[in-house]
């Protein structure tokens, strides 16, 4: 596990705010609509981005952005995250996590050295089927005790679901948003079939917008603000 890709800019999700992206390798799910692939299935055929050459880097780009978004694979699994994260901030810049949420107590160390100002963590479906999203066995308790780590603390964040078509269905929305139960908002994303890691989730026809409406108001029975993305 290394940090695998450092990348231009992207809206950080602080209004107006502008990031530079990080991509760490490896990851503990295989999820069939990833869109990073090479950084899920081959990490060690990537080359390793060495952390001081990436902090000089981000140093000279401090006059025009204001963060950096640290996302995978799973950065979680990073043992130098920490490190990462502190060297981040360090340089006065915003630090934006992305996680997938099974690592709590990666998570919870995180919080407790204040090393993010905004956690993005993706809900996927509900937690008791997350072995369909990976090549074994996978224990749901984490995810939800990643999300009440998140409810609890102040740190912003975002709470996000991709709407798969099978995989995300009306029964998903009513687990997920009784666990978000005390959230502020929570994200519905548009599903993209044409960069999936399985091939036969390229064929897949997207939910159409009505279906995506359909959701955000069955999810606003337990969270206030729920937005859509991508449609």
């Amino acid at each position: 596990m290394g940090i695998k890709g450092f990348q231009g800019t992207s809206l950080l999700d602080f209004p107006g705010r502008i990031a530079s992206l990080v991509f760490v390798g490896g990851c503990n799910l295989s999820c069939p609509f990833c869109h990073n692939p090479a950084l899920v299935k081959a990490p060690e055929s990537l080359p390793d981005y060495p952390l001081e050459p990436l902090f000089e880097e981000l140093k000279q780009r401090r006059s025009f952005i204001d963060g950096v978004v640290i996302s995978g694979g799973e950065p979680t699994l990073y043992p130098g995250l920490s490190d990462l994260m502190r060297g981040i901030k360090d340089l006065g810049l915003l630090v934006k996590l992305d996680t997938n949420g099974l690592r709590p107590d990666v998570v919870a160390g995180v919080l407790e050295q204040g090393l993010a100002d905004m956690v993005a963590l993706d809900l996927k479906t509900s937690p008791e089927r997350y072995g369909e999203l990976h090549c074994a066995p996978v224990d749901g308790s984490p995810l939800r005790e990643s999300v009440a780590l998140l409810l609890r603390d102040s740190v912003a964040c975002e709470f996000r679901t991709t709407c798969v078509p099978g995989l995300v269905q009306e029964a998903d929305i009513h687990v997920l948003g009784t666990l978000l139960q005390g959230a502020g908002s929570w994200v519905l994303q548009q599903f993209v079939p044409h960069y999936c890691m399985d091939d036969g989730y390229r064929a897949i026809e997207p939910y159409p917008a009505s279906f995506l409406e359909h959701f955000a108001e069955l999810a606003r029975r337990y969270v206030p603000c729920v937005m859509l993305r991508g449609v």
